[in-house]
């Protein structure tokens, strides 16, 4: 099997076979991400390669793959026709397989339309990863995430009425201090409007060779403390009055909130309660992500 560049995956999908469909990112913009600032450009790979591919992870790995995840930052960008005959290879290589899932940002989506999406739905794409990060338009415009809230709304409630599983994530603090209160209305906002399957929850961690990096040391991007951020989530958590699980299955946040919406709500808030009663030098301390 052949990769190139940097490979990354969804905490959930850490059992998933990895077949790489799309190499870096189209947008490769965003202030807050270095995964391919240093490339490589963004292309798709020839079908006839992945095919191959797979045919060998067959041979590896036997038919009875469950689920499969196709790297990298933004595969839903990878031309529809294409992608569909991938995903209906996959399930004729792999009998047993029960969800076929990608990365791919509200705007590429957005491109795609329903009518698209719904070819993809049909030839097996399960689940589509997006990064929401905001549901403010100022936040959205300040890390250059190449859409706005109204398109991210659309492009969600498109990936549902597909029957594909969306699952978003938010990015606490990512609004600093002078945006926390925007951030988390605007975002419980979208999120209501989209009804999600899930919210992902990370909290903002700025990284090496970023641009909102350079805005962090010198000053003129505030981040939020441990307990700002989880005034932050209890902020949003207030504000989300949908059906969806939220989970915070990642190693940049403060606490680990875990519960299906809305009947865990309360025991979420109490959750956060008790974090904002310990003191902040109990928690990790401020760092500079390389990964």
């Amino acid at each position: 099997m052949h990769y190139e560049g940097p490979i990354y995956r969804p905490p959930s999908e850490a059992d998933s076979l990895l077949i790489q469909a799309t190499i870096g990112c189209p947008h490769n913009r965003c202030t807050f991400c270095m995964v391919y600032k240093n490339g490589p450009r963004y292309r798709a790979r020839p079908v006839a390669d992945i095919k191959e591919d797979m045919l060998e992870a067959r041979k590896y790995y036997g038919p009875n793959v469950r689920t499969m995840f196709l790297p990298a930052g933004n595969t839903i960008a990878m031309r529809t026709q294409d992608l569909a005959e991938v995903c209906r290879f996959a399930k004729a290589t792999f009998p047993g397989l029960q969800r076929i899932t990608v990365y791919g940002s509200s705007h590429f989506i957005h491109k795609k339309g329903l009518k698209q999406l719904e070819e993809l739905a049909e030839a097996g794409l399960g689940r589509i990863h997006v990064g929401l990060e905001s549901g403010d338009d100022v936040i959205l415009k300040r890390i250059c995430k190449g859409t706005c809230a109204q398109e991210q709304i659309e492009a969600g409630k498109w990936v549902m009425a597909a029957g594909i599983e969306l699952s978003l994530y938010v990015i606490l603090g990512i609004g600093g201090q002078e945006r926390t209160v925007e951030h988390a209305v605007e975002t419980a906002r979208a999120i209501n409007e989209i009804a999600p399957d899930y919210v992902r929850l990370r909290t903002f961690v700025p990284k090496i060779n970023t641009p909102i990096l350079e805005d962090v040391l010198e000053g003129r991007f505030q981040m939020l403390t441990p307990h700002g951020i989880l005034r932050e989530t209890k902020a949003l958590l207030e504000g989300l009055d949908v059906k969806t699980y939220l989970v915070s299955d990642h190693y940049t946040n403060y606490i680990n909130l875990e519960g299906h919406l809305p009947q865990d709500k309360s025991r979420l808030l109490d959750e956060i309660a008790s974090g904002l009663e310990r003191d902040e030098s109990e928690f990790r301390p401020f760092f500079i992500g390389s990964e």
